[in-house]
């Protein structure tokens, strides 16, 4: 797949989806530190990023016509900030708001299909109407807002209109831990299939499950063995105590795969050495709200705020209730970049970017998935062109 990826950050996105066969044609980051951790990297030759076409570009600048008819798949992550629950929530009234931008890439690029992701928070009450209006558009991406119009008003325009839409699109709020990221982080994810082929494209459906977790670490007790500790008598979350007693009545494992865990993730690496971006970061402690991330779960989601620091929850949480900070290279495992990825800015910075990355794991879901459906989608007009 030939694709294209907007707000590229420091590439868990791409990274996921390159790993899954998709060739980025362009890629487009504002944030200098972003792209300079890119350009660190494809300097480096690490996989997939010496491939990778980074370039610092305010996205409002780039003229999206000429890749129109060259690309399957455009992608990426507009900026959360105007609808994160530690933002101002502006939403379409900040700055920083790039929904019409990835709007604007559709309409002038055409690709076959588009996955964009974004904070769960823009699906809540406060945004609902904002996300009705995204959808509204990047289905009509063509029918542009006019400048004395309303968001409100060009919904019910675009809702009224009785031509064919240009997309099929559909919306969904996901946990980045059922499909095998060691995250508990929930986003929205948007895909949109072209109408050419007639199709609709389908709802992710989990790969992993805390029920098939919890069934490893107390029902036959292998998590346990296969980390070679001790098992602990009761779960870390005391929610979870009721689930277990229901699993105990099984006679068959949950079908899916286990959620991956903090401890699966940084397997190996050890105690802090100072190497490869595995270093101290001191200062780490608890309050209120911020209790750091248990091992034997998936991670709380990597926080990119400056509330805390940054955001308080980017710390490993000890059997001992013991605290410290994720090195980078831990974080970065449970983003899913390599240990070769290197980061030279600040852990503070880099932290950030890491953060705001998606998982490299879900990635590769949401492209595995939509690579299928649109190679499903081009086999059937194929068959429907021969039939004819």
């Amino acid at each position: 797949m030939r694709g294209a990826e907007l707000f590229a950050g420091c590439g868990g996105l791409a990274m996921g989806l390159s790993r899954i066969g998709v060739e980025h044609a362009a890629m487009v980051e504002w944030d200098a530190d972003a792209v300079a951790t890119v350009e660190h990297n494809k300097k480096r030759q690490i996989g997939h990023v010496a491939k990778w076409p980074i370039e610092k570009k305010d996205i409002r600048t780039v003229d999206w016509k000429p890749f129109c008819g060259t690309l399957d798949l455009i992608s990426g992550g507009p900026p959360c900030q105007p609808f994160g629950i530690g933002g101002k929530k502006l939403g379409h009234e900040d700055e920083r708001d790039m929904w019409p931008e990835a709007v604007r890439a559709i309409r002038e690029a055409c690709p076959d299909v588009f996955v964009f992701e974004n904070v769960r928070n823009l699906a809540s009450p406060t945004f609902r109407p904002y996300l009705d209006w995204v959808i509204a558009c990047l289905r009509r991406p063509d029918a542009e807002r006019r400048q004395d119009e309303s968001h409100a008003e060009h919904l019910a325009r675009l809702t009224a209109m009785r031509r064919p839409r240009a997309y099929d699109v559909i919306w969904q709020v996901v946990n980045a831990a059922d499909y095998g990221a060691p995250q508990i982080r929930h986003r929205v994810i948007i895909q949109g299939l072209s109408r050419a082929f007639g199709v609709p494209p389908e709802p992710l459906t989990p790969t992993h499950s805390r029920d098939r977790l919890l069934w490893d670490q107390f029902v036959t007790g292998e998590y346990w063995k296969r980390h070679g500790i001790t098992a602990p008598t009761t779960p870390d979350d005391s929610r979870d105590e009721a689930r277990i007693a229901a699993l105990k009545k099984l006679k068959e494992p949950p079908a899916l795969k286990a959620w991956v865990t903090l401890r699966d993730a940084i397997q190996g690496l050890g105690e802090p050495n100072g190497k490869g971006n595995h270093t101290h970061q001191p200062g780490a402690r608890t309050y209120p709200g911020h209790t750091g991330s248990p091992l034997d779960l998936p991670s709380k989601a990597l926080k990119a705020g400056d509330h805390g620091v940054p955001g308080g929850e980017n710390m490993i949480r000890f059997a001992d209730d013991t605290v410290r900070y994720l090195t980078l290279r831990e974080a970065a495992r449970l983003v899913g970049l390599p240990d070769d990825f290197e980061f030279t800015r600040s852990w503070t910075e880099s932290m950030r970017q890491l953060g705001n990355a998606v998982p490299a794991k879900l990635a590769e879901e949401i492209g595995r998935h939509v690579k299928a459906q649109l190679n499903d989608a081009r086999a059937r007009q194929a068959a429907s062109i021969a039939a004819e």
